[in-house]
């Protein structure tokens, strides 16, 4: 019943708001259905956490400790931008950015975006997993062209066609899991497909067929995770799009798209062993940390500057989840939490502070807490807890991230601290004279709500500073369900 709620609700809510999303309630509507999104996901989580996992309708859906995780963290970054996009969306239509029939589309697309997203981390079966990341690619693709500017438009087709290279690499990918699939488990269809049935047997795949399926599977999702050199798409992706696209693209997207690489890894593990699967996702994910971490200080664009910062993120959490073993895989998925809450609540002062200043250019926007306390108050919090300032959650992961290096891959740590020492200096210099400096904004035609952004900070506060010891459990449980380790 749970998982039913889950995934119909955004669906419906989704044809609802193609019908009414440009009416004055359908703002309301929009966070009502997220809202309900995320008590149904709460209630779902409650049973895999008292229940274990389970398999529903004929095995065609799984849930673990791992995913179900990862439901809840969407659903509820989902109902947070959907509440700060009220206020954004109607100063964008006073400023003429956009009309009613875009405001439609834009309402119902990001419910349609939030169901494929559910859809894929909940579903068992790999080839549905393929067909849900294709669906999200879509809906955004729609979300990020909103505006109909020339440069919105060349992102939007710039994302459309290096993402749908990627998913059809993908696809090759999953067509080789089949094979490798019917020839041991003797399946056909859809079940041959179940990631249960796979993981059960992967010791039995064929070792040359699954190895060259994983390194389709992570080149075609490793694109939409945004790793260099798979990553050019995603900058301007979340330049021209509307903020809260992009803080749901940096904060949701991407970590679907790695949780479908992990659960590659898994199989591939159990048929090839460890080895070169794990140097394939650390050798991926350094890369794009030390690449976004020079490319950093080459950014004029506010909304360009965190898109890098996020392929940088992106590239640590898969560092880790390359490294394996429980510590880096708890690492990781406290990474992964704490990256999340903390970029789309950077992406939400941000984006009002974009709108205050009348451009995104880094060198106009001045003055924040001078003349928007709240802005300039929440994007300063938001910059120090991105790039790994204590007592924030991202120092916490990042620590443990670089403790776990310095032991089992010490030649990586040196890179590891340079990248992220370059890091905190592009974006720290930036942000800084944002906030701190001297300059004139102009008054919007409707309040900014910042509320989601101070509970997104608060969140992340808490997790370095105390962790629940419930939350302890769970993802020590998920890290040991993922497993590697060179």
């Amino acid at each position: 019943m749970e998982l039913i709620a889950v995934l119909s609700l955004p669906l419906l809510g989704a044809l609802l708001l193609a019908l009414s999303g440009h009416r004055r309630a359908a703002p309301h509507l929009n966070l009502a259905v997220s809202a309900a999104t995320f008590a149904a996901s709460c209630a779902l989580t409650l049973r895999v956490f008292l229940h274990g996992p389970m398999q529903l309708f004929d095995a065609q859906f799984f849930i673990d400790p791992f995913n179900v995780f990862l439901v809840a963290l969407t659903a509820f970054i989902g109902m947070t931008t959907a509440g700060f996009s009220r206020p954004y969306m109607r100063i964008e239509q006073a400023h003429g950015r956009v009309d009613a029939p875009r405001l439609r589309l834009y309402h119902s697309m990001y419910q349609m975006f939030m169901f494929t997203m559910l859809l894929a981390l909940t579903t068992n079966n790999m080839g549905l997993l393929w067909v849900a990341m294709e669906a999200a690619t879509l809906s955004t693709v729609l979300l990020v062209s909103l505006y109909r500017t020339r440069s919105s438009l060349e992102a939007a087709w710039k994302y459309f066609i290096l993402c749908g290279v990627g998913i059809a690499l993908a696809l090759f990918g999953t067509v080789l899991l089949y094979l490798a699939a019917e020839r041991v488990l003797g399946a056909s269809g859809m079940d041959a497909l179940l990631w249960t049935r796979l993981d059960s047997a992967r010791t039995r795949l064929e070792p040359g067929i699954v190895g060259i399926a994983f390194v389709f599977l992570l080149v075609g999702y490793g694109t939409k995770v945004g790793l260099v050199p798979l990553h050019s798409w995603l900058p301007d992706a979340h330049a021209e799009g509307p903020t809260p696209v992009s803080a749901v693209l940096s904060g949701l997207l991407l970590n679907v798209a790695l949780y479908a690489v992990v659960r590659a890894k898994v199989l591939v593990e159990g048929a090839v062993g460890v080895a070169w699967p794990s140097a394939l996702l650390m050798g991926f994910g350094l890369l794009s940390v030390v690449v976004a971490a020079f490319l950093l200080w080459r950014q004029k664009d506010i909304k360009r500057l965190f898109a890098y910062s996020s392929i940088e993120h992106m590239g640590i959490i898969t560092f880790a989840f390359g490294m394996g073993g429980p510590v880096a895989n708890f690492a990781a998925l406290l990474h992964m939490t704490g990256h999340a809450l903390t970029k789309s609540a950077i992406f939400y002062s941000s984006g009002h502070a974009s709108q205050k200043a009348g451009t995104q250019r880094i060198d106009a926007i001045e003055g924040l807490r001078e003349r928007s306390p709240a802005l300039g108050w929440a994007l300063m919090l938001g910059a120090l807890a991105i790039v790994g300032m204590p007592p924030f959650g991202v120092f916490a992961s990042e620590f443990l991230i670089l403790t776990q290096a310095m032991q089992a891959q010490p030649w990586a740590t040196p890179i590891l601290l340079l990248a992220l020492g370059v890091a905190f200096g592009a974006i720290f210099v930036r942000v800084q004279g944002m906030v701190f400096g001297a300059g004139t904004l102009r008054r919007l035609p409707h309040q900014p709500w910042m509320v989601p952004a101070f509970v997104h900070m608060g969140l992340v506060l808490l997790l370095g500073l105390w962790i629940p010891h419930f939350l302890v459990d769970w993802w020590r449980l998920a890290a040991g369900m993922i497993g590697g380790g060179a």
